[in-house]
C-alpha cells in the first residue's frame, strides 16, 4: 500500500464576514495529510469548524486560501471521477423506493460503479432489499446511504455522523464493514460525537476546535495528551498517608476502595506497593472524552475572549449545511 498521501490540504482557511466589517475564521490555517487505507475521527465540538472542512474536501465550499488535492486533483474532479463517496447526514432519500430501487437507480448515475448486489451485501442490506425506505430505521437508512456511498468504489469515504439512529449492535457491524473497506485502502474520514466510537476505531484522531486544528496523531496518543491516569487500589489509608501520596491530582474514598487521578502512575504505582499495605491495584489511562475536554479547555484558555465565537460557529455550521442540500 503506498504511503504517499492521497489527500493532502495545505494552509486551508474559510472565511465569512461578520457583519462588523470584520472576518471569521471557520476554517483557521489547517494543514493535514491522509494516506491510503487510515481511518480519521475529525472530533470537535459544536462549531468548531469540522463539516465547514469536509465540505471543502467534498468540493461542496471552496477555502479563501491554501491549496486542497485529491489523488492530485481538485476535490470536484475527484468527486466527478468517482475517488469519493460521503455519508453525511443531510440529503434526503425517496419514501417510496425499495432499498434495492434506490441503490439501482443512483448506480445508473455512475459510469462506473460496483454491482448492487454487492454494495448491498457489503452494507448489510440484502435482508431488507425489498423494504421501502420510508418504512427502514434511521439505522437502516444510514447503512442504505453507506451503499450508495460505495458504488463508485471510492478510493475516500467522508462519513459525517455515520452512525446516528443505530444502536450499539449496529454500530460495532458498521464499524466492521468500514474497516473491512480501510484494509483494501480505503481511506475514511468520519467526524462523530461519539468519542468513544473514535476510540474504538479510529486508527488517528484530529482534533478542531475554533476553526483550527489542536492535536493531531494515533488516537492513543491524543488520548494520553489529558496527562492523566486512574488508579484504584483496595486500602484503608489514614488522612496522613493519603496527603503524603506522590503525583496525586485528585482522590476519592469509597469504603475500602481508593481512586487517585495521577499525572505519573508508575511512580505513584511502586509508592503504593512499596511502602503501603494497598493492594489490587489497577491503572486506566485517560480517556479520549478527557483528553477532548482538557485540550479544548487549554485552547479556549490561550484565545482572547469573545463572546460571540461559539453563536458565529454554530451559525456558519448550519449555514454550510444547507448548502450542502
Amino acid at each position: 500500500m503506498s504511503s504517499e498521501p492521497i489527500i493532502r490540504t495545505e494552509h486551508i482557511t474559510k472565511t465569512y464576514p461578520t457583519g462588523d466589517g470584520g472576518r471569521f475564521r471557520a476554517v483557521d490555517d489547517v494543514s493535514l495529510s491522509f494516506a491510503p487505507g487510515e481511518v480519521t475521527a475529525i472530533l470537535g465540538p459544536n462549531g468548531a469548524g469540522k463539516t465547514t472542512f469536509l465540505d471543502i474536501v467534498l468540493g461542496l465550499n471552496t477555502s479563501n486560501t491554501g491549496n486542497l488535492t485529491i489523488l492530485g486533483k481538485s476535490p470536484k474532479k475527484a468527486v466527478q471521477h468517482g475517488h469519493v463517496g460521503a455519508l453525511l447526514q443531510t440529503g434526503g432519500l425517496l419514501p417510496d423506493l425499495s432499498v434495492k430501487e434506490t441503490v439501482q437507480i443512483i448506480a445508473a448515475l455512475h459510469h462506473h460503479h460496483v454491482g448492487v448486489d454487492t454494495v448491498m451485501e457489503i452494507a448489510g442490506l440484502t435482508g431488507i432489499a425489498s423494504k421501502a425506505v420510508g418504512k427502514c430505521s434511521g439505522g437502516q437508512q444510514q447503512r442504505l446511504k453507506f451503499a450508495l456511498a460505495l458504488l463508485p468504489k471510492p478510493d475516500v469515504l467522508i462519513l459525517d455522523e455515520p452512525t446516528a439512529g443505530m444502536d450499539p449492535a449496529a454500530r460495532h457491524e458498521f464499524w466492521d464493514r468500514m474497516n473491512e473497506q480501510a484494509a483494501t485502502g480505503t481511506t475514511v474520514l468520519f467526524a462523530t460525537h461519539y468519542l468513544e466510537e473514535a476510540e474504538q476505531f479510529a486508527r488517528r484522531t484530529v482534533l478542531m476546535h475554533g476553526g483550527r486544528v489542536i492535536a493531531d496523531g494515533p488516537t492513543d496518543e491524543v488520548r494520553r495528551h489529558a496527562g492523566s491516569a486512574h488508579v484504584s487500589v483496595t486500602w484503608s489509608p489514614t488522612p496522613t498517608e493519603l496527603i503524603g501520596l506522590p503525583c496525586v491530582e485528585a482522590h476519592e474514598v469509597r469504603g475500602n476502595q481508593v481512586l487517585l487521578r495521577t499525572d505519573n502512575a508508575d511512580k505513584l504505582a511502586k509508592h503504593l506497593l512499596t511502602t503501603t499495605d494497598a493492594h489490587s491495584l489497577t491503572i486506566r489511562s485517560a480517556s479520549l472524552e478527557e483528553a477532548f475536554m482538557q485540550l479544548t479547555t487549554a485552547d479556549d484558555q490561550h484565545r482572547a475572549p469573545r463572546a460571540t465565537t461559539q453563536m458565529e460557529h454554530t451559525q456558519m455550521e448550519t449555514a454550510q449545511k444547507e448548502t450542502a442540500r
